[in-house]
């Protein structure tokens, strides 16, 4: 009887200051490290130039610990994935250059993945078998869109911002009331403190599934500015609490209308700020409401990681799906997730 030999796939993820190695065998996450970088928090804000030197410095130590973790020797490898972008130009390099030579070392087959095509492919690292169509709400620092997944894990950009991101402007408030970076986290903790409903702030309509947080952002700045002294700091749990709310109702109203056009057999949250403690809760609310399964990722698979790299390279794999060793890293998605 034929043997079948496993597929083992190293996984590289450098898209911005998080330096992360997994290791997937047979579909199954088996390791997954990642080695943050404090630097900037001095900064309030990633510096690219220091996030790529970081990089360089995390990546051997990341990767072998990810391989020790899992138990898998390098020669038993089946590929190497990376993430190509989008991100930090900087910090894909590293990522891409040391997958490109150990795919030579090793001669093994390399796998370039989008950033946010994993984001999406999240949801399965611990949900196989989801009804598809897919509906999923991708919310991260630097992106938010609506993206559809057929059963083939085609997928389909529906709608997405046009201007800052939910976590960008979740970072940005909390800039503007002092929080410490990155500050979602803060208001996240803080919302749990104080009233939602004390507070509101503008929000944009706009046709079909598109996005718009600035003027959210924008209106958050004018009313902070109209404060007497020690205004922020007597309601900051309140403010936090009612500026993050507005965020989560704006994703899923236009999740919602989604949801009741395309009708999806389930829905997905998936990103960064799908960490975020209110969205979580208020996204399978929603759900309930419609009657429809939700899929959230466990929070290590949720903000920048590997595991999610691997999942979607795994895909890859299984549809033939390989890069050339001449393949190179982009700073912004050239086109839609496919």
């Amino acid at each position: 009887m034929m043997q079948h030999s496993s597929v083992n796939i190293l996984a590289i993820e450098s898209s911005c200051d998080d330096t992360a190695a997994a290791v997937l065998c047979d579909g199954k996450i088996r390791a997954n490290v990642v080695a943050g970088q404090e630097v900037h928090r001095l900064y309030g804000g990633v510096i690219p130039e220091l996030a790529g030197r970081a990089h360089q410095s995390n990546i051997l130590p990341v990767v072998q610990q990810a391989l020790f973790k899992a138990d898998v020797k390098a020669e038993e490898l089946s590929a190497i994935a990376f993430t190509r972008g989008p991100g930090l130009m900087g910090s894909l390099l590293v990522g891409a250059g040391f997958a490109k030579g150990l795919s030579i070392a090793l001669d093994k087959p390399l796998i370039g993945i989008d950033h946010l095509q994993a984001h999406v492919s999240a949801v399965f690292i611990e949900h196989e078998h989801i009804p598809r169509p897919m509906l999923c709400l991708l919310v991260s620092g630097g992106h938010t869109q609506l993206v559809m997944v057929d059963g083939q894990n085609r997928m389909n950009l529906i709608g997405t911002t046009l201007d800052d991101a939910a976590g960008e402007a979740l970072d940005k408030a909390a800039k503007l009331l002092g929080l410490p970076y990155p500050g979602g986290p803060h208001i996240d903790r803080l919302a749990k403190e104080g009233n939602e409903k004390a507070f509101s702030f503008s929000s944009a309509r706009l046709p079909d599934y598109q996005f718009s947080f600035s003027g959210m952002k924008t209106s958050l700045l004018y009313f902070l500015r109209a404060q007497p002294a020690g205004f922020i700091e007597r309601n900051l749990p309140d403010i936090c609490a009612s500026f993050q709310e507005q965020v989560v109702q704006y994703l899923l109203q236009v999740t919602g209308k989604a949801i009741r056009n395309l009708k999806p057999a389930s829905i997905a949250l998936s990103g960064g700020v799908s960490a975020n403690s209110r969205l979580r809760k208020a996204f399978g609310e929603m759900a309930q409401e419609h009657d429809i399964p939700a899929f959230i990722p466990s929070f290590e698979y949720c903000t920048d990681n590997a595991a999610m790299i691997a999942m979607a390279a795994y895909q890859a794999y299984q549809q033939g799906s390989f890069s050339e060793l001449d393949v190179m890293p982009y700073a912004r998605q050239p086109n839609v997730p496919a």
